[in-house]
Formats: C-alpha cells, structure tokens, sequence
C-alpha cells in the first residue's frame, strides 16, 4: 500500500495505482476527455494534468502511477490553467458549432468547455477541407475529431479489427481509416462502438431520419415500423425515465403520435427465427454427416461480416435464417400486405435497432425476397428514434400505453432475451428441446449461457438426440479467439452464439451514449426479468407464429419459409473478398 496526499487528503491505496485512480476512489474528481479504464490510458488530451509537488512539470494523472508521500494538487492555478489552454488547443481544430452536432447536451468537450468558461475565440481555426463521407452506416466528421484515440483503442482491443490509425504528423497528425482506405474498402462490421466510445461528435451513425419523416408525410406509403428487443431496454434513459415507467406500449403510443400506421415487435420475428433456425439447428445435428460444425447463430449482421471477411473458412456454417429484422420486413411485405389487401410495393417498413450494423443488413443485395424491394426500408437507432420524438416534443412520462398492433405484435419470453448475450441460444434451446421431445423444458434449464463473461461454455442433455455443446460469445475480440480455438482443434462445439458488441444487442453502437459507462449488463437485466415475468416463455407458443404458419408458411424449413426466411451468404461480398 502506498500512502500520499491528494488535495489535502491523505490517501492510502495499492501499489501501481494511477493518480487518476486514487482521486477517484476517494471521491476527488479529475476531469478526463480520452480516458477509458483499461482501454485508453495514453495521456493523449492532457486535461487530466495535476500538480505534484517536486516536479517541474504537471503530469497526466491517468498514467502517472503513485509514490509514497507524493503530494498531488489536482486544481492549482497552474492545472487550471494547463486545462484553459489545452481545452484552447482542442477547440483551435474543432468545429464549433454544436447545434448541428448530434452530441450537442451529451458531448465531454462542451460540458469541459463550459466548465471552464471557455467563451469567445478559440485561436486562429484550422479546420479540414476533406469532405464528409455519409455513404456509410458509420461516419467519421474529420473537423470533430480531438485526436483522443479512444476509437483506435476500442477498435483494437475490445473488436479487435484495427480499422482506424493515426495518419500524419504534428499538427496534420489524424484519425484515419488504416491502410489508406476508406471506410467502404476495409472490412469494417459497422458494430459502432467506436461511436459509442468517441467523447465527442468525431463519429456517429449515418442520419436517416429524414428518409422516415418523408414516408410519414407520404399519403401513398403505408408506414410500418418494428421495436427490437434491446430497444426497448434504453430508449427512456434520455428521459431518466425508470423500467417501470419505460414500457414498450408507451413507446407504441410515441411511434403512433409520429405518424405510423402500425406498430409491431420484432420480437414477432425473433420467435420467427427460433422456429426457422431451431428446426434448421436439429436437422442438421441429426444429420451430421452432411454438415460442417458448429453451426453459428446469423442474426448478428456484424458477426456476419466478421466472419466474411476474417474466416471465410467458415461461412457454411452460418445458419441460413435470416436476422429478425429481415424476417420482419419479409413478412410485413408479403403475408402483411395480404391481410391488408394492398400491393406490398406500398408498404415502408422501419426497424428500430440498437445496432448500426443493421442499416448495411437491410441494404444488402439478399434481401428483397419479398416484392423484389428491400424488405426493409430503413433501419434508425435507438439514438435515431429518440431524436424523432424529442423534435416532436412527445414526453413519454406522461403518455398512456397502446398495445402493439396485430398480427406480427405478439412475443414470448424467449423473443425478448434476444437483446442480451445468451439470449438467442437460450430461446433456440428451449424450441429445440421441444422440437425432439415434444415437451417443454423448464424455460430456465440453460440459464448457464447467461451472464456477461465473453465467452461462455456449456453442454445440455437433449433426449432423443444427444449432448449438444454450445459456446456463447460477444465482442469481436473474444470471438477471433474462439474462432482460432475452432482452427486450431483446441475447441469442439455443435451450435456457438456470436454478438459482435460486447453484451449483446444491448450494447449495440445504436444505443444511448453515457461517457465511461458500459450499460450493457444493466439493460440486459431489464430483458431477462421481462422474459421472467412473460405467460408464454417458448417461441413455439406464439400464437400469431401458429398462425402464420397454418394460413402462410406451411412449415418451418418449408418452401416459402425457406424464399422468404433464409438467405445465402455466399451471394454477396465483403470489399476484400474476391
């Protein structure tokens, strides 16, 4: 243990801690703009610079590790001003008109600006000419970016995919995409937690909303619009609104008041998917022989991509069903538009998602089974849709609820843990078992998927077919090394869960942004207590599903489940593919 004195305080904590770590375990605040415990830890924007007494020069407290009797001043007039004048620096190469900033109220620089009473002019500006790419579901705003890193390291440590690099140097020193491509080049999944991570307005998803609000105002489209699961979990903490306050039936009422015709769950379609993709689970593992193992889950479009474009080895053994989002859109423009009476070329369909990945899903060539349009539309985030209603000045806290609208609106309890790791293969799990047995299992009997570890492992007991060995696994990062486990032999599995964000959906890169917090595990919680508390816990109860398949489908695995529900990985390529 070392003991040193911080603002007068005397603290005592262990060997090797940072100045910035002991401040904050005894409640001294030293402001940061690219720190990230365990992730970014470089010193890079120099706003976390105190005092020691003895040393010449402030320091970065954030890789300055304690000594004994060391006596830290953390808002000296010296580190005020230190702060003043680098937060200066900052701003002399940053576009400073926040309020068409998507991070403006939510942004480090501006709160740090502001709580150094930074007015007026900031130098002489030196911003970039190069223009901004919006081609992609992930943009990069050159005259936002701080330099802070943070994008670098999370791309590299947690995704593992090392897309952005520093380029240049001295005052041309930038945040570029490695290997001097662009973004459409690289093997980017879009996963966004580079977005999710940037302090400020560097990055951010590409902005749709006016695609939707147009089909709103069109009196000729026929606007249908699909909740995900993980949606659902965050979309109120703008409002600071608690669970019990932030229900899915408020946000149906917030959608209707913006205009849309229906309002549906994807949780419809995540049940959709178990049948599809449970029943394609078992026929293949009582057919081994003709299949290559394990099977992967495929409703995680920056998994897919992963796998595309770092283990094309593999890409067989992806499940052909298609993610929920696209069964949903499949749907709503084939069966949906039946029900109505109306040519499906009429309906728009909106999914609201906390992933950007999805706004490259929908756009992809494999998926227009249903009309030859995209099955779906337009894809917005969580943050996308928030913004929506705040411009429409609706207040969740006080709307009444409104169910869903029939019939893709009905889910189970195993539809709504989609949105958390070991969701999906929990759910497909529970549908298998019945698929072989014809009895239900105790919906709780493979809670050992659950839980935030990375990477998780399991063997459950099927009678009739055997021990399935499954793995569940989020973050890039953790699954390159499950995949080189798989090459190397030192693994075996028969079905393995991939989410390319860690935790799952409910830390996709579409959802809201709170600097240093992970949300992840908390919102996931708020999903497995929904699935506790639902009557019907099995995908295969759905009685909207039964239906579809009794008037539609015909069957799972079927011919038109099949054209509309499964898709071919193989038909499109990743930019380094050949």
């Amino acid at each position: 243990m070392v003991t040193l004195t911080i603002d007068n305080k005397t603290v005592t904590v262990p060997d090797g801690t940072t100045i910035l770590e002991a401040a904050r375990s005894n409640r001294i605040e030293i402001p940061t703009l690219c720190y990230l415990d365990n992730i970014n830890e470089i010193g890079a924007c120099r706003i976390c610079m105190v005092e020691v007494d003895g040393e010449e020069r402030l320091v970065p407290s954030c890789d300055n590790v304690v000594r004994e009797g060391m006596v830290v001043h953390t808002n000296s007039p010296r580190v005020r001003e230190a702060r003043r004048v680098n937060l200066h620096l900052l701003l002399s190469q940053h576009d400073v008109q926040c309020t068409k900033c998507t991070r403006s109220g939510n942004c480090k620089l501006q709160q740090l600006c502001n709580d150094y009473n930074l007015l007026g002019e900031h130098y002489i500006k030196n911003l970039s000419n190069t223009p901004d790419d919006l081609s992609n579901p992930v943009v990069r705003l050159e005259n936002r970016c701080i330099k802070c890193m943070r994008c670098i390291q999370v791309c590299d440590k947690v995704q593992s995919m090392g897309i952005w690099d520093v380029m240049g140097t001295g005052s041309r020193t930038t945040v570029g995409v490695s290997g001097a491509r662009t973004l459409a080049q690289s093997d980017c999944t879009f996963c966004g937690q580079c977005i999710t991570h940037c302090p400020v307005g560097g990055l951010q998803e590409r902005d749709d909303t006016g695609k939707v609000f147009s089909a709103l105002a069109d009196p000729d489209k026929i606007t249908v619009v699909q909740m995900a699961p993980a949606v659902r979990a965050a979309w109120a903490e703008y409002y600071h609104l608690s669970p019990k306050y932030a229900t899915a039936e408020r946000m149906v009422t917030a959608l209707k008041m913006l205009g849309f015709d229906y309002v549906f769950d994807t949780n419809f379609s995540a049940d959709l998917t178990i049948m599809e993709e449970g029943s394609e689970f078992i026929d293949r593992f009582t057919h081994r022989n003709r299949y290559t193992w394990p099977m992967f889950t495929s409703c995680c479009p920056g998994w897919v991509r992963f796998l595309k474009g770092q283990f094309p080895f593999y890409i067989n053994n992806l499940s052909t069903a298609k993610s929920p989002q696209q069964m949903f859109g499949a749907v709503a423009k084939s069966y949906f538009a039946e029900k109505l009476g109306v040519d499906p070329h009429k309906i728009f369909v909106v999914s609201l998602m906390p992933c950007t990945a999805k706004k490259a899903e929908c756009a992809l060539p494999t998926m227009k089974d249903a009309c030859g349009d995209p099955d779906v539309d337009v894809v917005l985030t969580t943050r996308e849709i928030v913004r929506m209603f705040r411009g429409e000045q609706i207040n969740p806290a006080i709307l009444e609820e409104t169910p869903f609208d029939s019939p893709l609106g009905t889910g189970t309890g195993a539809a709504v843990i989609f949105g958390s790791t070991g969701g999906v293969m929990d759910a497909a799990l529970r549908s298998a078992y019945f698929l072989v047995t014809g009895s239900n299992p105790d919906p709780d009997a493979f809670k050992n998927v659950r839980g935030m570890d990375g990477w998780k492992e399991a063997t459950f007991s099927i009678p009739g077919a055997g021990d399935v060995r499954v793995a569940v696994v989020s973050g890039l990062a953790n699954t390159r090394r499950l995949m080189n486990a798989l090459d190397e032999g030192r693994v075996t599995y028969d079905f393995v869960e991939v989410m390319a964000c860690p935790g799952g959906c409910a830390g996709g890169g579409g959802q809201p942004i709170h600097d240093g917090e992970e949300l992840a595990e908390k919102r996931g919680k708020v999903l497995w207590s929904l699935d506790k508390k639902e009557t019907l816990r099995f995908s295969h109860e759905n009685p909207e599903i039964i239906t579809l398949y009794k008037e539609y489908l015909l069957a799972p695995l079927g011919k038109r489940s099949h054209h509309l529900l499964h898709t071919d990985h193989n038909a499109w390529k990743m930019p380094n593919e050949k």
